[in-house]
């Protein structure tokens, strides 16, 4: 017994000949057919429909996420992701055709999509199904091979994926591996061919760390504070909503694109909050804390952050809606504060969960300079109807997207890419940029043994020597005058 155990410890050595193994794989070339890019896609799309009841309840269990927040937000975007990649993947195989220049003349050239080989995902707890799938997606497609690492905060997800993609994918090269921080440790000591990971920041620099020391490129998919600056002259109750749909309605705030923090105007500052609570106790009931339709808190020690955020002195008396906690249960009201210090514990790191600040300027205007003082966030919102406002929270305001009277909704839209800048992350997927983020672009040229001129050739006369400048440059005019001078020399 004790044998069976040891031999099921994930080490080093165990991740070496796992990469191993999966190289063997890849060099065979199998993974860069069309045929079984899409064989693993299809099967993909099998699992998730023969198996939604089953993911539900592995949500339900990590999160209580509410079944309609499971369908939209999890297997609804991995549907819609597979459903696209499927329709376009045999374009984006295709080589794309460049121009070529005078200089390789006569000559053709194209840009060629190629596997990058092996590689790394490693998912969060956050949205432990579509965070873990979604990046296979376009590893897949790209024809690699693939490591998943889920997150093991998420146990019941984990164990979803660990099982049924052993089932359903092709084992020789798409593998799960489970664990804590040990096996993921000894997965970032191997060479990778491109490692993707989706979390926190300092997590993020341990990745990229151990990544540099094989210089394998990463993608990574932070987070930060997502600023929501809201104007006077909007529709109020439906910025509310949506407001509320990106904050408390998307997993309780525990998403990296979520509301972090609102920045109004002192004169609309109580018309704002009295709409919020409106809108909240409509969507959730007069006892939010209750409702079934709010994911709880993943575990106690993200629900003791959240309290230290909530408890430090500075903000303690800023709360002017909910505030109610039941650790028993890892419940955390909807809660709005209102007027938070700027050097507070919650306006200095990510919050990922249901708590709101408030920061109160005295004109809209004043709010751009308040976000660009700090760090760059993975999404940035603005709710207003006027188009100069909107003109210069695009142009000002560096995030990871952009987002004009929505929240968080833009991650559906597939043809824009999801990723951040800064501290937020770096690379992006999404639709066709998954594809690219999991492929090189490799240049090919050309040519044939006819037009091979001797002026590019030792010894170089003047005349040579004007002729490879005009042809350098691409002037028809001057390689005229250059050929003409030549017959003279």
């Amino acid at each position: 017994m004790a044998e069976e155990k040891k031999k099921k410890i994930f080490n080093s050595e165990s991740a070496h000949a796992l990469v191993s193994e999966l190289r063997k794989t890849f060099n065979t070339g199998k993974t860069k057919s069309y045929e079984w890019r899409v064989s693993q896609l299809k099967n993909l799309q099998k699992l998730i429909e023969e198996h939604e009841k089953e993911i539900i309840e592995a949500l339900q269990t990590d999160l209580a996420k509410p079944e309609a927040e499971i369908h939209v937000g999890e297997i609804g975007m991995l549907k819609s992701s597979l459903k696209t990649t499927l329709k376009q993947l045999r374009n984006w195989m295709m080589p794309e055709k460049v121009k070529t220049s005078m200089t390789t003349f006569p000559s053709s050239a194209e840009i060629l999509p190629e596997p990058l080989g092996v590689t790394l995902v490693i998912s969060p707890w956050n949205y432990p199904i579509l965070l873990s799938i979604d990046p296979m997606i376009g590893a897949i497609a790209a024809g690699n091979v693939v490591v998943l690492k889920p997150s093991e905060v998420a146990p019941a997800s984990s164990s979803f994926l660990a099982k049924y993609l052993g089932e359903y994918m092709d084992s020789s090269a798409i593998r799960v591996v489970e664990g804590a921080v040990p096996e993921t440790i000894a997965l970032l000591e191997q060479k990778w061919d491109k490692i993707f990971y989706t979390g926190s920041g300092r997590i993020g620099r341990i990745v990229m760390s151990a990544a540099a020391k094989h210089l394998t490129p990463v993608v990574l998919e932070l987070g930060g504070k997502c600023p929501v600056i809201v104007d006077s002259d909007i529709n109020l109750q439906v910025a509310t909503r949506r407001i509320i749909g990106g904050k408390w309605a998307c997993n309780n705030g525990q998403a990296c694109v979520s509301a972090d923090y609102i920045i109004t105007t002192k004169e609309f500052a109580p018309k704002l909050i009295g709409s919020l609570k409106h809108e909240i106790e409509a969507c959730f009931g007069t006892n939010p804390i209750e409702s079934k339709d709010i994911a709880r808190i993943i575990n106690s020690n993200h629900f003791d952050r959240l309290s230290k955020l909530l408890d430090d002195e500075k903000v303690s008396g800023k709360i002017v809606y909910g505030g109610k906690r039941d650790k028993s249960c890892l419940r955390i009201a909807p809660t709005i504060l209102l007027d938070v210090p700027e050097d507070s514990l919650i306006m200095n790191e990510e919050i990922f969960g249901p708590l709101l600040p408030i920061l109160m300027v005295d004109k809209i205007e004043d709010s751009f300079a308040l976000v660009t003082s700090k760090e760059k966030p993975l999404a940035a919102y603005l709710f207003t109807n006027k188009n100069k406002l909107k003109d210069e929270f695009v142009s000002t305001i560096s995030a990871g997207a952009t987002v004009i009277n929505e929240v968080t909704i833009h991650l559906a839209v597939h043809t824009l890419p999801f990723g951040g800048v800064g501290e937020s992350g770096t690379g992006s997927y999404h639709g066709k940029f998954s594809f690219d983020a999991f492929s090189h672009k490799k240049a090919v040229l050309y040519r044939s043994f006819a037009g091979d001129a001797s002026v590019r050739y030792p010894p170089y006369s003047n005349g040579k020597v004007r002729m490879l400048k005009a042809l350098i440059n691409g002037s028809i005019l001057g390689i005229i005058l250059a050929l003409f001078k030549l017959s003279k020399d």
